[in-house]
């Protein structure tokens, strides 16, 4: 199968994102059997446009549309593709009829800009999935056009930690936070600056080692330093804004997974019914997270069997040869119930 893939792709200065999810799902596809021609969007727009994206959008719609001609996809993948327009896919599927196009989307529904994002897209595209599952994607459903789950794919070419196999690492914690206060993140049921979580955190846990980027203005990381921090630390802690959205995760919780720390998180955001307590850590209150990461802190076996045991279980459930197999049964409507054990598509 010839795929276009339509996304951000780490090949400009502002692209430094090794982790993305892109490239995960072009891996997969390509590791499929597919054929896979990556279109980064954003950095041709900002090259055509002297480094501005607006000024470059005219010239990277009309590439697609050239691109799409020549090579006649069957599969056209959009993923947070802003600076392509509605009326280019339109014009591509007035001119190819039997193509089939997917969006993803990896941000919190709870943006309303993303919404936005999404539903520009929506009525022309012939499946929708969204790294959020349950109700809140009931109201993107369109008629013979499903909406589903996107899990947060792994992928150990990328991840390459294997964490869970030490018993010594100069990092007891984990964890990375770009705007600690903008905005506040829901925590175990307030309002957190996570400067200040993090501070109550330490006050429980006085003799924690931690590697914080982006936290009391430490720089965040990207790119390999990122990884290579990862590949050093025991525990990771995925704290999302705000826990309400079922399975919502940013993609951190695949970077801590597949590298192999003993992921803690809050109960209640849904993982908690795809993994055990053996595989993961869930808490319901900053003390009982205190009393996890303190006893895993302490117990380097303990910590390494539930770190291995949830690696293993979120790369069998969300590697990026599933993930990549799941969207083409989703795009070409081969999906059958049941295969998977996470909740899957909206019909109308």
């Amino acid at each position: 199968m010839q795929i276009i893939h339509v996304s951000a792709f780490p090949i400009g200065r502002k692209s430094q994102n090794l982790h993305a999810v892109s490239i995960k799902l072009s891996n997969g596809f390509t590791r499929n059997g597919h054929n896979v021609l990556n279109f980064s969007d954003r950095d041709m727009a900002r090259a055509r446009g002297f480094g501005h994206r607006r000024w470059g959008v005219g010239f990277v719609n009309k590439a697609l549309r050239e691109l799409c001609s020549l090579h006649r996809p069957d599969l056209l993948l959009f993923g947070h593709a802003d600076v392509i327009t509605p009326a280019t896919l339109a014009e591509i599927k007035r001119a190819q009829p039997g193509i089939r196009m997917v969006q993803w989307n990896v941000d919190p529904l709870f943006e309303p800009d993303n919404v936005r994002r999404i539903e520009s897209k929506i009525d022309l595209v012939d499946a929708t999935l969204i790294s959020t599952a349950g109700e809140a994607l009931r109201p993107f459903v369109r008629d013979g056009k499903p909406v589903g789950f996107l899990p947060n794919p792994a992928d150990t070419s990328i991840e390459t930690g294997r964490n869970d196999t030490r018993d010594e690492l100069p990092y007891d914690l984990f964890y990375a936070c770009g705007n600690p206060a903008r905005p506040l993140r829901q925590v175990f049921g307030r309002f957190w600056n996570m400067n200040e979580f993090i501070a109550n955190l330490r006050r429980l846990c006085p003799h924690l080692r931690m590697m914080l980027p982006g936290i009391d203005g430490n720089p965040l990381l990207s790119a390999q330093a990122y990884q290579s921090v990862l590949e050093r630390a025991a525990i990771g802690l995925n704290i999302s804004r705000r826990p309400d959205s079922f399975l919502y995760s940013s993609d951190r919780i695949a970077h801590l997974a597949s590298n192999g720390l003993a992921i803690c998180m809050e109960r209640g955001t849904g993982y908690e019914t795809l993994f055990s307590d053996q595989e993961m850590l869930f808490a319901s209150s900053l003390e009982e997270l205190a009393n996890h990461v303190t006893m895993l802190a302490a117990s380097p076996k303990t910590r390494r069997a539930i770190a291995s045991a949830g690696r293993a279980r979120y790369l069998s459930l969300f590697n990026e040869r599933v993930i990549a197999r799941y969207i083409e049964e989703v795009a070409f409507d081969r999906l059958s119930e049941g295969v998977y054990e996470w909740p899957t598509i909206f019909r109308a």
